[in-house]
């Protein structure tokens, strides 16, 4: 497998840690000089970026968090003028203000530079046509992946989000080899060349894909690949970030986080690192960015990290699937249930299609869960002592896995909602009044 460069993508841990630590001092002196927020926050522990002699001493500086975003909008943690920007991507803001985010040349440079690595690492290169189905403007994913593909040399057809009959036209009539997407709607697009009597494999070159943009699971790959052929490599990021920018190689063992551009922890609920393969929640730090400062900024994420070699022969740490994610968390009952876990269930039922839908409701203070789950085509059945087995057999294994008992709707195949981008899997009509 080739590389992008691979004189720093092999970097013996030793080294890659010495240079992490040269920038986080640099990156800290930059900020403690052009940022209030960041000169404050170190302040406050009596600390200057000269101090950070350690990752231990680094761990002395305070968080970031999510709320410190949204109280400084639109633009008070930008560290450069507009002058010196070049491009602004604006967050869903799903909750409160959504998250501004100011791009120099050099950040898009960086950001580009870290896709273009990890397409590389999958085997995308120039004798590929990438059909890039993420939405264009201020969502970060489809310009991220456009710029990226063309850094390698790629042919980028840039399809953007819908239009469904379109991109399978698109796919059939040019040489398309690697998608760009959502896992669910990658899924949508076979069920719509199901129904046109297509065969991804027979009648379309396509074999991979880049999916990212929701959670998906190992199961869900697996039935892509079982159903379509086609090979999906996952990516991790945030517009916080970048945008998306650590991607899975051929290997598949965890997406590689680039160690001379992001430096991650992953810490346990009381804030000491884990260690490595252990899970927890992701903190990150941006070591080169120039226009918004990223300093241990909790990413609600969770997942673990390891600095073993990949079999790939890089060395830079590996970020394993998140596991589920802290502001994703449903209490039920006053138990934890990410939705992630109910995901996961329902890949190792063969009978079902990855689609489903979460909707919570309270009744005399008690809370009920109903998860609405989709039949596979192929398991169509007017037998219902076999619908009745399935529905027992997924109830039983989601309270076997959340410790909670649910009520499953099993519904005809293609009747859930679809998604073109992000998919949203929970309705929560809980009333406490």
């Amino acid at each position: 497998m080739p590389f992008w460069n691979r004189e720093l993508e092999t970097m013996p841990r030793e080294d890659l840690e010495k240079m992490q630590l040269s920038l986080l001092r640099r990156e800290l002196r930059t900020m403690y000089d052009a940022s209030p927020f960041i000169h404050d926050k170190l302040r406050s522990v009596n600390l200057l970026p000269e101090d950070i002699d350690s990752f231990a001493k680094f761990r002395q500086v305070p968080f970031m968090v999510k709320t410190d975003l949204r109280d400084n909008y639109p633009d008070k943690l930008f560290v450069r003028p507009y002058d010196d920007l070049v491009r602004v991507h604006v967050s869903s803001g799903t909750t409160g203000h959504p998250t501004v985010v100011g791009y120099t040349q050099k950040d898009i440079d960086n950001w580009t530079e870290s896709l273009a690595r990890g397409m590389t690492s999958f085997g995308l290169s120039r004798k590929d046509v990438f059909q890039n189905m993420h939405g264009y403007g201020l969502f970060t994913g489809g310009l991220g992946a456009h710029y990226g593909a063309e850094r390698v040399g790629a042919t980028v057809l840039p399809t953007g989000v819908g239009n469904t009959d379109r991109q399978i036209q698109l796919m059939q009539d040019l040489p398309v080899t690697c998608l760009a997407g959502t896992p669910s709607y990658m899924f949508h697009i076979a069920d719509v060349c199901d129904q046109k009597g297509l065969d991804i494999r027979r009648d379309t070159k396509v074999r991979m894909a880049l999916a990212g943009g929701e959670p998906w699971s190992e199961s869900m790959r697996d039935k892509l690949y079982q159903r379509t052929g086609i090979k999906a490599y996952s990516c991790y990021g945030a517009s916080e970030f970048y945008g998306p920018m650590f991607l899975e190689c051929t290997e598949q063992q965890g997406t590689h986080v680039w160690a001379d551009l992001c430096y991650m922890e992953i810490l346990d609920k009381d804030g000491n690192p884990c260690a490595d393969g252990e899970r927890g929640q992701i903190v990150v730090t941006m070591l080169q960015k120039e226009a918004f400062p990223l300093i241990r900024y909790k990413i609600n994420d969770v997942s673990s990290l390891t600095w073993e070699k990949c079999g790939c022969g890089r060395t830079h740490p590996r970020l394993a699937r998140i596991s589920g994610r802290m502001d994703d968390m449903l209490v039920v009952r006053g138990i934890n249930v990410f939705p992630s876990q109910i995901e996961s269930v329902i890949g190792e039922m063969p009978f079902l299609a990855p689609f489903y839908h979460i909707t919570l409701t309270n009744e005399r203070y008690m809370d009920r869960m109903v998860v609405d789950v989709e039949l596979d085509e192929h398991y169509l059945t007017d037998d219902m002592n076999k619908i009745n087995a399935y529905s027992a057999q997924i109830q039983a294994r989601l309270k076997e896995i959340l410790n909670l008992k649910t009520v499953v709707q099993l519904n005809l195949p293609g009747t859930l909602e679809r998604f073109e981008g992000k998919a949203k899997h929970v309705t929560d009509n809980r009333s406490y009044d």
